[in-house]
């Protein structure tokens, strides 16, 4: 059904942003994946161990799309309000109600809060969320009257280019470093002003809301990551009501665990957690 470079149907996500869909045969379910910052949707077939072929494969038909900003959506490169990616997302998940299969939502770094917050204003409609180094801890390292001036700044000069995430920082791996660079589809700068403070800001107000967060759960975060921290996710699974959840932390792992030395064994976990949720929800 498929053909060899694993050409997405598209979606009409409900929402502007470009959106698209690989549909399995005989489908247990359906992942929403959304990606991080700076990348796009397509980069889970090629690269992230081939993320969505391996879903695919396994049963899950896989919705995407790029976020605003991001890959072939419209949008100034990377220069995003959360608070706008929450509200996408939202929409997303209504247009998703339409079909019938149990569906999980799949998200990765700027995509792992984006998913947080929208689940937690609004949790029906899934049967579980996956967060892959989800940004949910913002700033912690930073001054308060750093964080003060933030919003300001994003205000004056919203796409002033701010935090710069170095590199070396997402694989331990030459090659996966390599084919990050050299994606035409990827922004490469510093994080823009208003991305940033709007990160801030959300990441901030959703921890009064996680407690009443039921859902099943799995997080996977390397203890070696340098992009988002660690901790975050940490304070994340302790604070959920879920009685299913889980925080599967990779020792020295760095930012994308699926493109780091570990992948194969977080693919692998990824979609046998899948697999029981959905025989059990099926």
């Amino acid at each position: 059904m498929h053909n060899a470079t694993w050409e997405p149907s598209p979606w009409n996500a409900g929402t502007p942003v470009t959106g698209y869909v690989w549909h399995a045969d005989g489908p247990l379910a359906a992942v929403l994946l959304t990606h991080g910052f700076g990348e796009h949707a397509g980069r889970y077939v090629e690269r992230y161990h081939r993320l969505i072929p391996a879903l695919v494969g396994a049963g899950f038909t896989v919705y995407a799309y790029d976020q605003r900003g991001h890959g072939r959506s419209e949008g100034r490169r990377a220069v995003v309000d959360t608070a706008q990616l929450e509200e996408d997302h939202l929409r997303v998940r209504e247009t998703l109600r339409a079909q019938p299969l149990p569906l999980y939502a799949f998200g990765h770094s700027l995509g792992g809060l984006v998913t947080a917050a929208s689940v937690a204003r609004d949790p029906r409609g899934l049967a579980g969320v996956i967060l892959s180094s989800p940004a949910l801890l913002i700033g912690e390292d930073q001054p308060q009257w750093l964080k003060a001036l933030a919003p300001m700044l994003a205000k004056l000069a919203p796409a002033a280019p701010v935090t710069d995430l170095g590199e070396g920082v997402l694989s331990r791996l030459a090659e996966e470093e390599a084919a990050y660079r050299s994606d035409p589809l990827i922004y490469q700068g510093r994080v823009p002003a208003l991305t940033g403070a709007s990160m801030l800001r959300l990441s901030g107000e959703l921890w009064a809301k996680y407690p009443r967060w039921t859902l099943p759960t799995l997080v996977v975060h390397g203890t070696a990551d340098r992009v988002t921290d660690v901790n975050g996710s940490k304070r994340f699974i302790q604070l959920i009501s879920a009685t299913d959840k889980t925080l599967q932390l990779v020792e020295g792992g760095y930012h994308e665990l699926l493109n780091d030395e570990p992948r194969a064994e977080v693919l692998a976990l990824i979609l046998g957690w899948l697999r029981k949720r959905s025989q059990r929800t099926g």
